[in-house]
C-alpha cells in the first residue's frame, strides 16, 4: 500500500465492513477463475457492456507515464549496477543462515534455494521486520521472514497487488483516471474518475474480468522505482487527484515510490507479489459511488470492488461464504422479522419497531443489573454542548470533522459524540474526596457521529446510537484493581452471550496529547493487567486513542468475522485538561499544596453501542 493510500485509508468514504453491504452497491452475479481467454469470449463480453473491451487509442497520460518511468528506471538500474557486491548473511526464523551477495540475492532467490514449492507459495518477505518485495535485492546482512497468503500481512499484499490488476483493467476499459486502490478486510477496491459522466454498471463486470485475466495471463512483473516529488508531479500531471495527493502528502525535496505492472504505473509504497501470474482466481464483486477523500464536497468518483486468490478453490469457498453471509445479514433479518429499519429521511439513525425495542431494552436492562452489582452509578448528561467544551477536552482538534455542529444564539454547539467530557463536568461540580473514589459514572445517553453516508452499514455503522458507556474516576493506587474488575466484567458479559474474544493493547499514536512519561506509565498499567488476566493478547502499535492507550476487544460472529465492541482506555489527559482534582488523605483544603491530587479516568464499554 502506498504511503498516501495508508494515510488516507481511515478517511475513506466506506469502511471495510462496507464490502458486505448489498443495499449500497451492485453485487456481482458470479465468481471467475483465471483461465486462458478466448477472443470470441472477449467480443461477447464487450458487446454485453455496449462498450469496447479496451479504449483506443491508448490515452496520452499512459504513454507519458511509461516514457518517464523507463527513463528514470534506467538511471536507477545503472546506480544499482554500480554498487559493490559483498558477501552477506541472511538469518531465517529457525536460526539457520544462508549466504548471499548484496544487490544480487533476493528473498525469492533464498526461498528457491530452500525449496521450489516454498518459492511458489510465498507471497511477500519481511527483511528486518520490514515488508520487502520478493524480487527486490537485499543490500546487507539481515533477518528474513517469508510470508504466504494465509499470513495476515501476506494476504493484504496479495490483495493490494490484485487491486493494481483491477486498476489496470479499469484504465484499459474506461480510459479513466485512477485515485486510490487499497486492500480491505475482504478483498480490495479501486476508485476512479470517469469521463463523460459515465458510471460503472453491472454489465461492465465481465469486461473488467476479461481484461484482468489477460493481465494475469501476461505475468506482468511488479517493478519498484523511487521517484522525487518533482518527478512525481510531472509523471502524474494529467491526474488532478494524484497531483493533489502528492502535493499534500509528500514533503518537498523528498521522494516516494511508484510501482509498474504492464502499462499501469501508480503512486504506491508497496510491496507487491513478484508478478500478476501469481493470481489464480479473480472476480469483480460490486460497485458504488464515492467522493474523493471521503468528502462530499469533493469530486464524485466510481468505486469497483474485487476479490482474488492464489488458489481457485479459495474462490469457490469464498462464494459459499458470501452466500451464507447474505442469509445472515442483520439488515435482512431486521426487515423480515420487523425488528428495525432505516429511512432516507434520517440516514444512519435506526427506527426500532416493537420487537426490536424489546431486545434493545433487554440488553440495556441486563447491563444496568450488572452495574448495580458492581458499584456503578447511573447518570444522565446533556446531548449538546458549547464548542468550548470540545476545545477544552481536545476533541475539537482531533474529532471535529466527525461531529454535528450548529449555531445557537451566535454560539457554536455540537451534538455529543461521546460522554467523557460531560462526565468530567459532573465530577468537577463540587469538591471531591479520596474517600469517594473510585467513582463510576455510567451513561446510556444518545450519541451522534457524522459518519459519511456511504460508510453507513446497517447497525454496525450508524450516526445515532447509545453506548453502555462508563467512566471510572480513581486514584493511581486503584488503577490496577479497576482494570482487573473491568476485564472480569467483560468476561462475564461475553461468557453469557457465548462470544469468543481476543485482546490487543493499542499503544501511543503519532498524534497524541500529554507527556511520553505519562503514556509509558499508562501502557505499563494495561500491560500488567493483561498479564494478570491470563488470556493471550497482542499489540497494535500506534493505534491508541489520542488521549491514552487502550485495550481493544474483538469478538467473532458465527461466520468467524471480527467485530470490535468493547473497549478499555486509560486516560491521564482529560483530568489535566479539565483541572480535575480530589482532596487526598492529608486533609488540607489548600489546592496550592500537595493536598489535592488528580484522578485517573478509565473509559470502558462492554457492548460498545447497543445497536
Amino acid at each position: 500500500m502506498s504511503a498516501i493510500q495508508e494515510n488516507l485509508q481511515q478517511s475513506q468514504l466506506l469502511s471495510e465492513q462496507e464490502q458486505q453491504q448489498p443495499s449500497q452497491a451492485v453485487q456481482a452475479p458470479h465468481m471467475a477463475q483465471v483461465k486462458p481467454v478466448k477472443e470470441k469470449k472477449a467480443k461477447k463480453n464487450a458487446s454485453e457492456s455496449a462498450y469496447p473491451l479496451e479504449v483506443s487509442p491508448i490515452p496520452e497520460y499512459v504513454a507519458h507515464r511509461i516514457a518517464m518511468f523507463d527513463e528514470l528506471k534506467k538511471k536507477a538500474d545503472e546506480a544499482i549496477a554500480a554498487q559493490p557486491r559483498l558477501p552477506i548473511s541472511i538469518t531465517l526464523p529457525d536460526g539457520s543462515i544462508r549466504d548471499g551477495i548484496s544487490f544480487e540475492s533476493s528473498p525469492l532467490s533464498i526461498a528457491q534455494s530452500i525449496s521450489k514449492s516454498l518459492a511458489e507459495k510465498v507471497v511477500i518477505a519481511k527483511v528486518d521486520k520490514v515488508l520487502w518485495d520478493l524480487n527486490r535485492p537485499l543490500v546487507q546482512s539481515c533477518q528474513l521472514e517469508l510470508l504466504d497468503f494465509e499470513h495476515e500481512e501476506g494476504k493484504a499484499v496479495f490483495w493490494h497487488s490484485s487491486a493494481h490488476v483491477l486498476g489496470e483493467a479499469c484504465e484499459k476499459h474506461y480510459g479513466c483516471h485512477l485515485c486510490v486502490g487499497p486492500p480491505i478486510e475482504e478483498g480490495f477496491y479501486y476508485e476512479m474518475s470517469m469521463k463523460d459522466e459515465r458510471v460503472v454498471s453491472q454489465s461492465d463486470y465481465e469486461s473488467l474480468e476479461t481484461v484482468a485475466k489477460n493481465v494475469i495471463k501476461e505475468k506482468q512483473p511488479f517493478e519498484r522505482l523511487e521517484v522525487s516529488k518533482e518527478d512525481l508531479l510531472e509523471m502524474f500531471k494529467h491526474n488532478e487527484f494524484k497531483v493533489q495527493l502528492i502535493q499534500s502528502k509528500i514533503p518537498d525535496n523528498t521522494a516516494s515510490t511508484v510501482y509498474r505492472c504492464g502499462p499501469l504505473i501508480d503512486l504506491c509504497r508497496g510491496p507487491h507479489i513478484p508478478h500478476t501470474g501469481r493470481i489464480k482466481a479473480f472476480a469483480v464483486l460490486k460497485n458504488s459511488a464515492s467522493y474523493f477523500l471521503g468528502d462530499a464536497n469533493n469530486a464524485s468518483l466510481q468505486r469497483v470492488y474485487g476479490i482474488a486468490f492464489p488458489d481457485p478453490k479459495q474462490m469457490v469457498d469464498h462464494k459459499k461464504y458470501l452466500e451464507e453471509a447474505a442469509k445472515r445479514d442483520h439488515r435482512r433479518i431486521g426487515r423480515e422479522q420487523e425488528l428495525f429499519f432505516f429511512h432516507e429521511l434520517s440516514p444512519g439513525s435506526c427506527f426500532f419497531l416493537p420487537h426490536g425495542a424489546r431486545i434493545y431494552n433487554t440488553l440495556m436492562s441486563f447491563i444496568k443489573s450488572e452495574y448495580h452489582k458492581r458499584g456503578y452509578t447511573e447518570v444522565m448528561s446533556p446531548n449538546m454542548f458549547n464548542v468550548k467544551l470540545w476545545k477544552t477536552s481536545g476533541h475539537w482538534e482531533n474529532y471535529k470533522d466527525e461531529m454535528f455542529m450548529f449555531d445557537v444564539e451566535k454560539e457554536q454547539y455540537g451534538l455529543k459524540p461521546m460522554n467523557c467530557p460531560g462526565h468530567c463536568l459532573m465530577f468537577d461540580v463540587r469538591e471531591r474526596s479520596y474517600r469517594e473514589l473510585p467513582l463510576r459514572f455510567a451513561d446510556f445517553g444518545v450519541l451522534h457521529r457524522n459518519e459519511a453516508s456511504g460508510a453507513l452499514t446497517g447497525l454496525t455503522r450508524v450516526r445515532r446510537f447509545q453506548q453502555d458507556d462508563a467512566h471510572l474516576f480513581c486514584r493511581l493506587d486503584q488503577v490496577g484493581e479497576e482494570i482487573d474488575a473491568t476485564l472480569d466484567f467483560l468476561q462475564h458479559v461475553y461468557g453469557i452471550f457465548g462470544f469468543e474474544f481476543s485482546l490487543a493493547l493499542s499503544t501511543r499514536p503519532e498524534k497524541y496529547l500529554g507527556k511520553i512519561e505519562e503514556w509509558d506509565v499508562a501502557e505499563q498499567h494495561l500491560t500488567d493487567a493483561l498479564n494478570r488476566f491470563g488470556r493471550p493478547w497482542s499489540i497494535n502499535p500506534q493505534d491508541g486513542a489520542f488521549y491514552g492507550p487502550k485495550i481493544d476487544i474483538l469478538i467473532r460472529d458465527s461466520l468467524r468475522r471480527n467485530h470490535q465492541c468493547a473497549t478499555l482506555q486509560l486516560d491521564f489527559q482529560l483530568p489535566e485538561r479539565f483541572n480535575l482534582q480530589y482532596r487526598n488523605s492529608n486533609g488540607s483544603s489548600s489546592s496550592e499544596g500537595s493536598d489535592f491530587s488528580r484522578p485517573i479516568i478509565i473509559h470502558r464499554a462492554m457492548l460498545g453501542s447497543l445497536e
